[in-house]
């Protein structure tokens, strides 16, 4: 039976690189993979079938980086990310899940570059911050894939973006928002994650550009940033309910819609004041059903995954792949009618620490 040291000797290369051909491990150029399977082929030591399958690239290494807190929908995907993480087939990318403090761009940057010494890809809600995007462009030139997901980076070296629209999201929720109040003037509140969430700052902008275009009649009363909290958009409703007298309606830019639903029931303004939000959860869920918040903007998170991971792959195996043109995620619009009658909503625990890899 040939050795190793046999494939070594006639590909002309070391053990160790063998080994990692033979593994499939990264870290050895494509043609250097096709010599050594060559050799270890025309010495007996793999079968046809086994080079084969040797000879495609292995299944990249995919890193998830979550933020942590109290955001449903992002607790709701990570439990999506970790369900894959626990599946074992050696066909699909191997994955692992991550949670971030949030609104931190260090400790977001810190995770990138760490991380880049085990995956082949990195995936991440961005922060749009200098220290990001600079941790971007230095793993991105040692060869590893980057794909931002929900938000965007501006002027960055990321390889595609997976996620909705956000400027169309916010011309959609203030045209709703128009259409369903019962008066033409009126006061419009938002708030948001926070602004460094590009995604958040481009909601923002389409829905103020919407209702200065169609409904110049509602005065909107400034952006609170609720940090995805659902105590701190709690308060930010509370003010704005007894400030604003002629309060009309809410967009819930971010997360945690059940605080400021919450507010309006103890105030009760529930039906009375338009309230529009994002991310189909249980919290979600449950204002639609009372009557509390009237439409919830949604990008469906097994679409988000899937599509972020088929990204991956085709980044990985298909040189011709134009990340660019991709399309962005469907947007889905919910009412109290149109629910879906089953939903997966988040369970167990999603409060990993800070970098620490998720059960």
């Amino acid at each position: 039976m040939p050795l190793m040291t046999d494939i070594a000797e006639a590909a002309n290369v070391s053990l160790a690189t063998v080994d990692r051909v033979l593994n499939r491990r990264k870290g050895v150029k494509a043609r250097t993979v096709e010599r050594v399977l060559k050799a270890a082929l025309e010495l007996g030591y793999v079968s046809e079938a086994e080079h084969a399958q040797l000879i495609h690239p292995r299944p990249p290494n995919v890193a998830f980086l979550l933020p942590m807190g109290g955001n449903p929908y992002l607790r709701l995907l990570g439990d999506k990310v970790r369900a894959v993480a626990q599946s074992k087939s050696s066909d699909e990318a191997q994955v692992r899940c991550y949670f971030i403090e949030s609104f931190d761009a260090g400790a977001l940057a810190a995770a990138i570059r760490h991380h880049a010494g085990w995956a082949d890809g990195i995936a991440f809600m961005a922060i749009d911050h200098p220290l990001v995007r600079e941790a971007v462009e230095d793993v991105s030139a040692a060869g590893r894939r980057i794909v931002t997901i929900v938000s965007d980076l501006q002027h960055s070296l990321r390889d595609a973006y997976v996620g909705l629209d956000n400027q169309a999201a916010g011309r959609t929720a203030g045209y709703l928002l128009g259409r369903f109040c019962r008066t033409r003037e009126g006061s419009v509140a938002l708030v948001a994650g926070s602004r460094n969430y590009r995604a958040h700052a481009e909601r923002e902008m389409g829905f103020l550009d919407l209702l200065e275009e169609m409904h110049p009649g509602l005065r909107v009363v400034g952006m609170r940033e609720g940090h995805d909290d659902r105590e701190e958009n709690y308060r930010h409703a509370l003010s704005l309910l007894e400030q604003d007298a002629d309060l009309v309606g809410i967009y819930n830019v971010g997360g945690s819609s059940d605080g400021i639903g919450r507010a309006l029931r103890e105030h009760s303004r529930s039906g009375e004041v338009v309230f529009i939000g994002h991310g189909l959860t249980a919290d979600t869920r449950r204002l639609l059903i009372e009557g509390t918040m009237d439409t919830v903007i949604n990008s469906d998170p097994d679409v988000l995954l899937a599509s972020t991971l088929r990204v991956f792959g085709s980044l990985q195996r298909d040189h011709a792949f134009n990340p660019s043109a991709l399309p962005p995620v469907k947007m889905d619009v919910f009412f109290r009618e149109n629910i879906p009658s089953v939903l997966s909503v988040a369970g167990g625990t999603a409060t990993s620490r800070r970098g620490r890899r998720s059960p």
